[in-house]
């Protein structure tokens, strides 16, 4: 492909840069605007897999790392606080394979439930940061990751958003990279191995590192200038420096790729060339703040333009230093459950029996609009159990019998069992209700497989995890399957029982996505024609 022009959206150019710069393990949690990423890996040849959640899937990428592979791991913006407990740690250990960490924020929650920057976990846990503009350096900058990676054994962090991460620009991609090389482990436990002894010293050399690498972006980093009326200069990063093109053609313009550790002594220079200097970024003001705190006298935007993605028409505002109220988008078609989902029933339910219901993370979460109006609480993934079995605990009685938490079967693989966990240990006075509502996929996300639908980021099959084995071996009183497919009707008198005692419940009810039925039946299909060869072959 060297040379060929590509039209890529970026998650598609960072999946083609992690395959032709060599790396060997893709590992991650579906999670829009992340999502493609592996799945393009997967689909052009790399070996990529979903792990439980995020943290499991870094953990399992440090491995790789300390084997001397490189790997990438993706995640949404919010999967990165998932991940964030060895985030911390491994900025301290030597890595000898490049380790990209891919971070896809969402400015203006197109689907998430914050917009949260994550350029602050750069310098909170002392990453490398690197933004690309679009697709063309969403290919580059994966392999400028893996590669500041190697040599200085630091995992870097690859910030997208949204808008880059889905729109499509031209690529061109050059020679893949070569190496066959067998993989060995390197025992070096003062640098792997993170008790106080070793991570003291761990820790200078951490800061070592970072200026070394701040040294390298003075020098050499992937900095665009371009140079016109000196009357203004704009500093941008990310997508929001596309944007500054074209909203002012004529202003000097600094590009930074590397966004952390900044080049300042580059940015100096800069400021001292223009009359004025505006920051133009997308999210939290991190680099004017950065400019500021170094004594460069920059612009930033107004308060109102930190919410939402940015464009040309609001970086014009920004520059003319408009804060006028902005005009309302127009109003899309609100989002709704899918006709014949089975979560439907569940909501109906929920909704005729008064229930207090702390909701989760996924499509079941829009039991919160009408008609169902059948959800009170949603914080974060697998939050549903803790946040149920707290209302339990402090309600006057009548009130807490009607607490119910609902979780989706992806969710609670992700970081529901610890809420289990926890019900069993701390069980309510009046016990709790938990709903595991398994539709056999990762369906907001666009259908994906984990570790209980029994098939591979592939759709291979695998080994299934059980919930109703799980719960009752961690002790939940009571565990009950329903199969709404058959068996709508039993839900009400279930629930009304369940809520009646003192005791812990789960109810898992199973009803494969109305969207991804006709696939899993295909891939059942599939899989029983393979063991039906394996068997064919054995005899």
């Amino acid at each position: 492909m060297t040379g060929e022009r590509l039209l890529l959206s970026g998650d598609d150019a960072v999946a083609l840069g992690a395959l032709h710069a060599g790396v060997r393990l893709g590992t991650g949690y579906p999670g829009t605007p992340s999502t493609e990423i592996l799945e393009t890996f997967d689909r052009i040849g790399g070996r990529a897999q979903w792990s439980p959640n995020e943290k499991v899937a870094l953990e399992v990428a440090c491995g790789s790392a300390f084997a001397g592979a490189r790997t990438i791991v993706t995640m949404k913006h919010v999967g990165l606080n998932v991940a964030a407990d060895a985030l911390f740690t491994a900025t301290h250990t030597d890595v000898d394979g490049g380790l990209v960490i891919v971070s896809a924020d969402d400015p203006g929650m197109a689907s998430s439930q914050n917009e949260q920057d994550n350029r602050h976990y750069g310098r909170a846990a002392a990453a490398p940061v690197l933004e690309p503009i679009d697709s063309q350096q969403a290919y580059d900058f994966t392999w400028l990751g893996l590669e500041l990676s190697e040599r200085w054994k630091i995992p870097v962090i690859l910030r997208l958003t949204t808008r880059v991460c889905h729109a499509k620009t031209v690529v061109r991609p050059r020679a893949p990279h070569q190496d066959d090389s067998a993989l060995r482990f390197r025992r070096d436990v003062p640098a792997r191995v993170m008790i106080p002894a070793f991570a003291k010293p761990a820790h200078r050399r951490l800061r070592q590192k970072l200026a070394e690498i701040t040294a390298w972006n003075e020098a050499e980093g992937p900095i665009e200038e371009h140079r016109g009326n000196r009357e203004l200069g704009i500093v941008a990063t990310g997508v929001a420096a596309v944007h500054a093109r074209e909203a002012a053609p004529d202003a000097c313009q600094l590009t930074i790729g590397l966004t952390y550790p900044l080049p300042l002594e580059r940015i100096r220079a800069f400021a001292a060339s223009v009359d004025r200097l505006v920051v133009i970024e997308e999210g939290d003001p991190v680099l004017v703040d950065s400019l500021r705190a170094a004594g460069i006298d920059a612009e930033g935007k107004a308060e109102q333009y930190r919410f939402g993605e940015l464009n040309v028409a609001r970086v014009r505002r920004i520059l003319a230093r408009d804060t006028s109220p902005e005009s309302e988008p127009p109003a899309g078609k609100p989002p709704e459950l899918c006709p014949g989902c089975s979560h439907r029933a569940v909501f109906e339910t929920l909704r005729d029996l008064d229930c207090i219901v702390s909701g989760d993370i996924g499509c079941y979460t829009l039991g919160v609009l009408p008609p169902f109006s059948a959800m009170d609480t949603c914080v974060c993934m697998g939050a549903s159990v803790g946040v149920g079995l707290g209302l339990r605990h402090v309600l006057p009685e009548d009130e807490a019998r009607r607490v119910v938490s609902v979780i989706g079967d992806s969710t609670f693989v992700h970081s529901g069992l610890t809420g289990i966990a926890e019900m069993v240990y701390n069980p309510p006075a009046t016990g709790h209700v938990v709903l595991i509502l398994d539709n056999a996929t990762t369906a907001m996300t666009g259908q994906q497989e984990h570790p209980g639908t029994g098939r591979l980021l592939d759709h291979s099959p695998t080994k299934r995890i059980s919930f109703e084995s799980v719960c009752e071996s961690m002790g939940v009183d009571n565990v009950h399957v329903l199969d709404l497919h058959r068996n709508a009707d039993g839900l009400r008198p279930l629930l009304e029982e369940l809520l009646a005692r003192d005791e812990t419940s789960v109810v898992i009810t199973r009803q494969p996505c109305v969207l991804a039925a006709p696939k899993i039946r295909l891939y059942e299909k599939a899989a029983a024609e393979q063991a039906e060869c394996a068997a064919a072959t054995q005899d």
